[in-house]
């Protein structure tokens, strides 16, 4: 059980070696790296190679790591209860199996995706660790302990807006996916968008690269943003010519795809305003 990137996902070797390591030391692989670099993507892709059913757990501020055990509705089954309901015999009736809990008790080896871990509260992340470690849990409303049948291979992602606690990483096989460079970036391109003119490509990514490395940049482009934007520039019949640099407005064409916040378009008019300054 090897992953070795699939046909529409280019996988770097660091990190085929990455999945493959944490599958063979059966702990969870954790994911780091930019919004947009594929992270959720790679739990669907590896799921895919390996021929395992995947089951996905999007992590919300919200979220508590119970949630992922199993709720039991405790309001529910006291209305019942006043209704005259036979199903308030069987406290089963009232026990919601969360995402774990399907993956323990799946017939055959599953993945699970734990995505975007980084959003909930600092506690949730040691909130699972036993759990994930036995592979096993216990439920006191029945008295009975979930224990896996088939350990899952688990693939976390994390956005890096907080610090996960070290007992917690220990635990884990870590990679940080890297932003990807030009050459690898025009592979993925050629996945999404088979047959693109090379200078356009060229002169697209180009134009990317150099916004993305714009100095006081708030938010930086991403790969699925950049994929968007030659989407646009594909069916707007948009030539190379159409991308090249113009001293009066450092804005590319259908730049909305690319900048997301008026501050970094103010960012590009201001350059644009001091490039023409300079001019006269």
């Amino acid at each position: 059980m090897r992953f070795a990137g699939t046909e529409s996902y280019v996988a770097t070797d660091d990190l085929k070696v990455a999945v493959n390591a944490a599958v063979a030391l059966e702990r969870p692989l954790l994911v780091k790296g930019e919004p947009g670099t594929g992270k959720t993507e790679l739990s669907r892709q590896v799921s895919d190679a390996l021929g395992l059913p995947i089951i996905e757990w999007h992590i919300k501020s919200t979220t508590k790591a119970q949630q992922g055990l199993y709720e039991y509705d405790a309001v529910s089954r006291l209305r019942d209860s006043q209704l005259g309901d036979e199903r308030v015999n069987d406290v089963k009736n009232y026990i919601k199996k969360g995402k774990l809990w399907q993956a323990f008790e799946a017939e055959s080896k599953v993945v699970l995706l734990i995505d975007e871990i980084d959003k909930a509260d600092i506690e949730f992340p040691n909130d699972l660790l036993q759990e994930l470690d036995r592979m096993e849990f216990h439920v006191y409303e029945t008295g009975e302990t979930i224990r896996a049948r088939h350990r899952p291979v688990v693939i976390i992602t994390s956005n890096n807006e907080k610090e996960l606690p070290d007992a917690f990483l220990r635990r884990c096989f870590f990679h940080y996916i890297r932003f990807p460079e030009m050459e690898v970036m025009k592979q993925i391109v050629d996945v999404h968008h088979p047959g693109i003119k090379e200078q356009l490509l060229t002169t697209a990514l180009t134009r990317f690269y150099e916004i993305r490395e714009t100095p006081g940049l708030k938010k930086k482009p991403s790969t699925s943003e950049v994929l968007d934007w030659l989407k646009l520039l594909l069916a707007e019949d948009l030539g190379a010519d159409d991308l090249r640099k113009d001293g009066n407005n450092l804005l590319p064409k259908l730049h909305g795809a690319l900048l997301k916040n008026e501050q970094d378009v103010h960012l590009f008019e201001r350059l644009a305003f001091m490039a023409r300054s300079g001019r006269n």
